[in-house]
């Protein structure tokens, strides 16, 4: 599904959403209050949360959806996990408060009034709350949104909230008016406990955690198969609203062209893409052999520019003025080889083994430099 369907899809199940919600937690506070039941009263504050929640998780899914742009190239998923992170640190907000009022009635308990409008009312609550986790889940399954599947749970959380108050309203009518108390401290405890799910969920998306150990160790093993893949190393992942990023190395015949070490990189970015689901970013690295030692040897090395001046400065004090054609240098073993490549005509005059040994003298004197092979054609 593209950026802009799921996008829709879920500012759509969203906006149900509120509207019940705004219903709910109306009717729940007003017939709470008539009928002096702090339960019902807690629970209609819950649905009122659940309405400010469905605002952020609509105004996350309608950014979240947006393309990627300068200011956020890898694009906007993260927008639902700060929504999320928000939503959880409310929630708990809220569920602390209520804990502290219901605690406080206990001490001061009163009797309910018109107990079967308020038995209505926690009913009517539990069968529109597990029908909105119902749409909401299976939305939040079909655009793979995390963020969903939350505001699904806050709708449960709802319906469970009310089961509890609907046994407190029916033990505080026939005279356990503690129950009323005691029911909304548990409606605390539940929105306390799923803030705080969210919220650990949320930081560990925000802090990179990686995927599951499993999905690693398949996805290591389905590159390693890879044909002119030599090893796999420096695998790491890490979520981004409900896409998945990775980065690797992988190491391969360090005389490869560049062109084939290319599509080497391409092969990995689709089988990696292939064995994790929500794999959409790849970040392949070529190397010619294993760099995961932090103590890398070619720190003191001169880059290209500076190494092929150095080679001409030699050659020339030597007065060697061979008609080199290219040069081609190779970083391996913590040294620089080097290939030239000659014209044959320097053959008419001086033996191909005189010349390999001459200018193998030559370099093997400069600090840094390894191997010499000549070529001509």
């Amino acid at each position: 599904m593209d950026s802009i369907s799921r996008s829709k899809a879920s500012q759509k199940v969203t906006l149900v959403g509120a509207v019940i919600d705004f219903l709910l937690s109306v009717l729940k506070i007003v017939v709470g209050f008539i009928g002096n039941s702090g339960a019902l009263i807690a629970d209609g504050i819950h649905s009122f949360s659940d309405l400010l929640s469905d605002w952020v998780v609509w105004y996350a899914a309608k950014h979240a959806g947006e393309e990627p742009d300068a200011e956020h190239p890898y694009g906007h998923e993260r927008f639902e996990t700060a929504a999320t992170l928000g939503l959880s640190i409310f929630l708990a907000i809220i569920g602390t408060g209520i804990i502290f009022d219901a605690a406080q009635r206990l001490s001061d308990t009163g009797q309910i009034s018109y107990a079967p409008w308020l038995l209505a009312v926690a009913a009517l609550s539990i069968v529109s709350k597990e029908a909105l986790y119902w749409y909401t889940v299976i939305v939040a399954k079909k655009v793979k949104s995390n963020m969903l599947k939350a505001n699904a749970w806050h709708h449960r959380s709802d319906a469970f909230s009310s089961v509890v108050v609907l046994v407190g309203i029916y033990g505080a009518a026939n005279g356990y008016f503690y129950l009323d108390s005691i029911a909304a401290i548990i409606v605390g405890l539940m929105i306390v406990f799923i803030a705080w799910k969210l919220g650990i969920d949320a930081t560990k998306e925000l802090v990179d955690t990686s995927i599951d150990a499993e999905d690693i160790a398949r996805l290591r093993a389905a590159l390693s198969e890879i044909q002119g893949v030599n090893s796999v190393h420096s695998l790491r992942t890490r979520r981004n609203g409900h896409k998945i990023s990775a980065d690797v190395h992988v190491q391969v015949n360090p005389f490869l062209s560049v062109s084939e070490g290319h599509i080497i990189s391409v092969s990995v970015e689709r089988v990696a893409q292939n064995c994790v689901e929500g794999l959409s970013d790849v970040t392949v690295h070529i190397d010619p052999e294993d760099d995961d030692d932090e103590n890398t040897p070619y720190e003191d090395l001169p880059e290209r520019a500076q190494a092929r001046r150095i080679l001409q400065q030699a050659l020339k004090l030597e007065h060697c003025d061979y008609e080199i054609e290219r040069t081609q240098l190779h970083y391996l073993d913590g040294k620089i080889l080097v290939d030239f490549f000659l014209s044959l005509d320097c053959l008419q005059t001086v033996d191909a083994q005189e010349i390999n040994n001459q200018l193998s003298s030559i370099v093997g004197q400069l600090p840094g430099f390894g191997e010499v092979k000549v070529y001509f054609g």
